[in-house]
């Protein structure tokens, strides 16, 4: 067979359910391949006197037959897909020849330039796959690959959808503030965006990076006063649903940690709108993170609890058992507590939780505004006011928080 020249492969996707496939070898070029071949649906031959342990595995579960001796010729008879892939030089260049002659796509993994096919890096991410050739430089061809299918998952790489998309919502936690701590399928779903709703605590950043098309709706500014304001963002979502667009309502952290979520998917499906949940990073446990507290750790802490201090312990409205958090021994983590720390600190001490308990507020966690103050749960209060710490802040209250610092518990 003559070399192949410089022109460029032609791209083609097989379709390969129920066609004959056979793959010549079973070390480790063979177990790499065949996933995507098992994927495929095709009916897979594997002959190899010996395969990896996962080979061996995918025949046992019934995915391919393994025929346990070395080529013969007339293996790729009826076959329409070869992999040539042994440690046998003259049982490639056979197995070669036989595609050849019976007219068959064959991929050597031991000679590019024999191959009459090339296997391209692929990749997929939500129904696309990416296939790239570079000729003879596999590890570009890798880095496009995943330059590709990184940038489709995140966003960064926007490729809209020009079929008809079906009206409706998506939740999207947005993790504690820094724009990085998104998940994946969130900041897709921003970049498939047509409206986003958001609140002041999301990750601000990723908005600047929005198309100039979509329309960003402040869910701070939403008219009707306070006391409506979740009432009126319930409408706008539904408003802008029924108009048949794509709307994501941008939350920071998690939809359903203190975030409204469930009210929120409760309205749209009263309303008949379809609702997908993308959870997010809790700043609960994130932002400590961040600031270097663990909120459990091995000797210290087997247990953390978050509470939510937008209500006084003694509001009738709270639906905290104060009391019984206070002789818990574990890691308390409040939110939204700021502006009622004094009266928190001074519940906990009364029922029990020692005074000297440490305590660190993390205020804009994750973010480049971030900062840490130390104290103890009978000084919190007057350490948040004297140091002017605002909202938002995450408290952590436990002996979690010196173990970054002074190492105790360690070991």
């Amino acid at each position: 067979m003559d070399r192949m020249d410089d022109a460029p492969a032609y791209p083609v996707g097989l379709r390969l359910r129920g066609r004959r496939v056979v793959v010549i070898g079973g070390g480790q070029v063979a177990q790499r391949r065949l996933p995507a071949l098992v994927a495929a649906g095709a009916d897979i031959v594997v002959v190899a006197p010996r395969a990896t342990a996962s080979v061996e595995a995918m025949a046992d579960a019934g995915e391919l037959r393994w025929e346990r001796r070395a080529y013969r010729p007339g293996d790729l008879a009826e076959a329409w897909y070869a992999l040539v892939a042994s440690t046998d030089p003259a049982a490639n260049a056979a197995a070669s020849a036989e595609a050849e002659e019976r007219r068959v796509w064959c991929v050597r993994s031991d000679d590019a330039d024999a191959a009459t096919a090339w296997t391209p890096a692929t990749g997929r991410t939500e129904g696309v796959t990416v296939a790239v050739l570079t000729g003879r430089d596999p590890r570009r061809s890798a880095a496009v690959r995943d330059a590709v299918v990184e940038g489709l998952r995140d966003g960064s790489l926007v490729a809209p959808q020009h079929r008809a998309r079906t009206a409706g919502v998506a939740l999207v936690g947005g993790g504690p503030g820094d724009p990085d701590l998104i998940t994946v399928r969130g900041r897709r779903l921003l970049a498939e965006a047509d409206v986003v709703i958001a609140d002041r605590l999301g990750p601000r950043d990723l908005l600047g990076e929005l198309p100039p098309h979509v329309e960003v709706i402040d869910a701070a500014k939403i008219p009707y006063g306070r006391a409506m304001a979740q009432e009126a963002i319930n409408a706008a979502l539904i408003e802008h649903a029924k108009a048949g667009k794509a709307v994501v309502r941008l939350k920071g952290g998690d939809p359903y940690v203190f975030g409204r979520g469930m009210e929120e998917a409760e309205a749209l499906a009263a309303a008949g709108i379809a609702v997908t949940v993308v959870p997010g990073i809790s700043s609960a446990i994130s932002v400590p993170g961040a600031a270097g507290i663990p909120v459990t750790h091995r000797g210290v802490a087997h247990e953390f609890t978050v509470v939510s201090g937008h209500v006084a312990p003694d509001d009738a409205r709270s639906l905290v058992d104060w009391s019984a958090l206070a002789r818990m021994r574990g890691t308390l983590v409040l939110l939204m507590a700021v502006e009622r720390i004094g009266a928190i600190a001074d519940t906990l001490i009364a029922g029990g939780r020692p005074a000297g308990t440490p305590v660190a507020v993390v205020q804009e966690g994750t973010t480049a505004a971030q900062r840490r103050v130390d104290a103890t749960l009978s000084s919190v209060a007057h350490t948040v006011a004297e140091e002017g710490v605002r909202p938002p802040a995450v408290i952590v209250i436990g002996d979690v928080v010196t173990v970054g610092r002074s190492g105790a518990g360690r070991g």
